[in-house]
């Protein structure tokens, strides 16, 4: 009797009969078989704010990229100063805009950081008057770059330039002249990329100097540049 209400079952529902048989097979058969999860240990459900936070320092370790900060420009001649009271400080953008153009120096493949450099510097940091006083003048970063190339050629594609690369002579000299006219000036407040310039220009011989001359700079606008950067309160931005 329970054979035959077995049978009558199945009969009645076919779909169902065929159904288990399959999962059957399917169970038993060892190509199938059922993939386990390890569990997630990189969120705490319990505590999803150190989950994330655990996240963030990975992430964040993974993306770490060395800043070196600078503070103050290399000067030959550190003793012409009286004392660190009295040194007057670099401004945040001639910082900035020496450190763009030892960056410009590097893409360009050059071994040294020379004039040239450093004025692409002014144009690149490009927030600070004397950098919109050169555009006003025609005096663009693409021109500068062009008449650098003209000038001292295409450095060797396989030479690395080093992370800092050092300061030509010139560069060296103007660098000094922009503190030198601080000094003279009245001695206080900050060294901007007026004075940068303005050393540039004294270097006659210099390769930044040439360059801004053959884009039309002058005497005459160097000494309009000077008697910005001379008026009190003068902040080169």
């Amino acid at each position: 009797m329970a054979t035959h209400s077995s049978c009558k079952f199945s009969l009645a529902n076919p779909m169902i009969s065929q159904t288990n048989s399959f999962s059957k097979q399917k169970l038993s058969s060892p190509l199938y078989f059922v993939p386990t999860r390890k569990p997630l240990n990189s969120f705490n459900l319990t505590n999803p704010d150190s989950s994330a936070s655990v996240l963030r320092t990975n992430l964040i370790s993974r993306r770490k990229i060395p800043i070196a900060v600078v503070s103050s420009l290399p000067t030959a001649n550190p003793e012409s100063v009286v004392s660190d009271a009295k040194k007057p400080k670099w401004s945040w953008r001639a910082i900035k805009a020496f450190a763009m153009g030892e960056l410009e120096a590097r893409k360009l493949k050059y071994p040294n950081t020379g004039t040239e450099a450093l004025l692409m510097g002014i144009l690149i940091e490009g927030t600070s008057f004397t950098s919109k006083f050169l555009r006003a003048n025609k005096i663009m970063l693409y021109k500068v770059r062009e008449e650098t190339i003209k000038l001292l050629g295409k450095a060797d594609m396989y030479f690395f330039s080093p992370e800092h690369p050092p300061l030509t002579e010139d560069a060296q000299r103007a660098l000094d002249s922009a503190v030198n006219q601080k000094l003279k000036a009245d001695g206080t407040g900050e060294i901007m990329p007026a004075h940068i310039l303005l050393g540039i220009w004294s270097e006659v011989e210099s390769p930044g100097h040439k360059i801004l001359e053959t884009l039309g700079f002058s005497d005459e606008k160097s000494k309009e540049l000077e008697s910005f950067a001379s008026e009190p309160g003068f902040r080169d931005e």
